[in-house]
C-alpha cells in the first residue's frame, strides 16, 4: 500500500463541522487502499490568538515559553480529528510532536527540522490506524517544545513525508490547485496539471500564497512529491514535481506579483568602491532584506542614483537605517515609494527559449506602463511597476506569453 500524506490548514479545520469534513476526505483516501497520515493546523485565527495572550503576558516572540502556549492550538485539532475518525469507523491516533518526535534545532518561533523518528509512526500505520500529527511542532536538543513559524505546518508534512517514503504529500487550501496567475484577477487564467519544484519555488518567493518556501524548498531537496489540492471539492489538484516529470516545457508556465513591495532610491551617491558595501551593509545587520538593486550609469565618474526595494514592512527601518549613515554616504536626497508592485514571469523552458524578458518589456511598453526596475535569474524575470497598472500588467502578460484558458 501507498502512503499518503495529508495536510490541512486553519481553514479547513475551522470549527469542528470543517473537522467532519476532513474525517470524510481522509476515509476517502483510506478507502482507496492507502496508508493515510494526516498533519494539521490550528483552527484559523488560533494562533493569532495565542500570539496576542503571550504578548499580554509579557512574553517574547522567540521564547520556550512562547512556543509552550503557541503549540496548544495545534494539539485541539489533532485530538478532535481522531475522535471525528473514530466516529466514522476509521481507527486513528493523535500526536504531539515530542511523542514522534520531531527533532528540532533550538531556535525558538523559527525552528527548522533536523530529523523525524518514523518508528512510532510506521507501527500506528502498520496497525491500521491514522496517525494524526500536529504540524508547526517539535522538540529542541534540551527537550523543549519549539514552533516553526509561519507556514511550518506545510513544512511539516513535508518533512512526514519524506521521512515516511510516501508516494505524495496533499496539501489540502481553499483553492483546487495553482494558478497560472491569480484567478481573481485574471478570468482566463488555468489551473497547471504539474509545476517543477523550481518555478513553484520562484512562484511562492514572488508571491503566489499557496505554498509555503520552506515546504517547497524541502520537497525539492528530498524530491518529495507535492499535491496542491482543494479541502472543498474532490477533483484532483496541481501536482509539484522534478523537472523530468514534464514532458514538454512552456517557454512561461505562469505569471506572480507581490504588493509587498517598497522602492528606495538614492539620489548622487558617490561613484566610487565601497560605496555600496557602505549601504547594504547596515541594511543586513538590520535584518532587512534588499531584492531589487539597480544603479545607474555616472556621466560624469562622481555620482550616480541606487535604486533598491525592500518588503513595505521593512520601509520605514530601512529609511532610518539609510538616514543614520548620511554623514558617511554623503547622497544628495533619499527617495522612498511603496505604491509600487512586483511582477515576475516564470518558467523552467526560459533555459531553452530566448527573447522572454524582449516580449515581457514590449507588452508592457504598449500598454504604456513604465518599467521601474528589472531582475533576472535563470528561470524568471521581474520588474518593478507602479501599483496602479498591477492588473493592466498581469492580463496583458498573461495574454502575450499565451496562456490564457481556451
Amino acid at each position: 500500500m501507498a502512503i499518503i500524506v495529508q495536510k490541512f490548514g486553519g481553514t479547513s479545520v475551522a470549527d469542528v463541522n470543517r473537522i467532519r469534513a476532513v474525517a470524510e476526505t481522509v476515509k476517502r483516501e483510506r478507502d482507496a487502499g492507502n496508508q493515510v497520515a494526516v498533519v494539521l493546523s490550528a483552527m484559523a485565527g488560533v494562533t493569532d490568538q495565542l500570539v496576542g495572550y503571550v504578548a499580554d503576558a509579557g512574553g517574547r516572540s522567540h521564547s520556550p515559553e512562547h512556543d509552550t502556549v503557541v503549540a496548544t492550538g495545534e494539539q485541539v485539532t489533532v485530538g478532535l480529528l481522531a475522535l471525528c475518525l473514530e466516529n466514522i469507523g476509521v481507527p486513528a491516533r493523535s500526536w504531539l510532536g515530542w511523542q514522534i518526535p520531531v527533532h528540532t534545532d533550538g531556535v525558538h518561533g523559527k525552528a527548522r527540522i533536523e530529523k523525524i523518528d518514523t518508528d512510532a509512526l510506521e507501527q500506528c500505520l502498520n496497525a491500521g490506524q491514522v496517525p494524526v500529527i500536529p504540524g508547526f511542532q517539535g522538540i529542541s536538543p534540551e527537550g523543549r517544545i519549539t514552533t516553526l513559524g509561519r507556514g511550518g505546518s506545510d513544512t511539516s508534512a513535508v518533512a512526514v513525508a519524506a521521512a515516511l517514503g510516501a508516494e505524495r504529500c496533499d496539501i489540502y487550501t481553499d483553492v483546487d490547485g495553482v494558478y497560472t496567475t491569480d484567478p481573481r484577477i485574471v478570468s482566463s487564467a488555468r489551473k497547471m496539471e504539474k509545476i517543477t519544484y523550481e518555478e513553484m519555488l520562484e512562484m511562492a518567493s514572488l508571491g503566489a500564497k499557496v505554498l509555503q518556501t520552506r515546504a517547497v524548498e524541502l520537497a525539492m531537496k528530498s524530491n518529495q512529491r507535492l499535491q496542491v489540492r482543494s479541502s472543498y471539492s474532490d477533483v484532483p489538484g496541481t501536482l509539484v514535481v522534478d523537472e523530468d516529470e514534464i514532458v514538454e516545457q512552456e517557454m512561461v508556465s505562469g505569471i506572480a506579483y507581490s504588493r509587498d513591495e517598497a522602492k528606495i532610491t538614492l539620489v548622487q551617491v558617490a561613484d566610487k568602491p565601497g560605496v555600496a558595501a557602505a549601504i547594504f551593509g547596515p541594511l543586513a545587520e538590520a535584518s532587512i532584506n534588499v531584492d531589487m538593486i539597480v544603479q545607474n550609469v555616472s556621466a560624469d565618474g562622481q555620482t550616480t542614483d541606487l535604486t533598491f526595494t525592500v518588503t513595505e514592512a521593512d520601509l520605514e527601518r530601512a529609511v532610518e537605517t539609510i538616514a543614520a549613515k548620511r554623514d558617511e554616504l554623503e547622497y544628495a536626497d533619499l527617495v522612498s515609494d511603496s505604491k509600487v508592485v512586483k511582477v515576475s514571469v516564470i518558467g523552467v523552458g526560459m533555459r531553452s527559449h530566448a527573447g522572454v524578458a524582449q516580449r515581457m518589456f514590449e507588452t508592457l511598453a504598449e500598454k504604456g506602463i513604465n518599467i521601474q526596475v528589472i531582475s533576472t535569474s535563470e528561470i524568471k524575470v521581474s520588474v518593478l511597476v507602479a501599483e496602479e497598472y498591477t492588473e493592466l500588467a498581469l492580463r496583458a502578460l498573461h495574454t502575450a506569453y499565451g496562456l490564457d484558458a481556451e
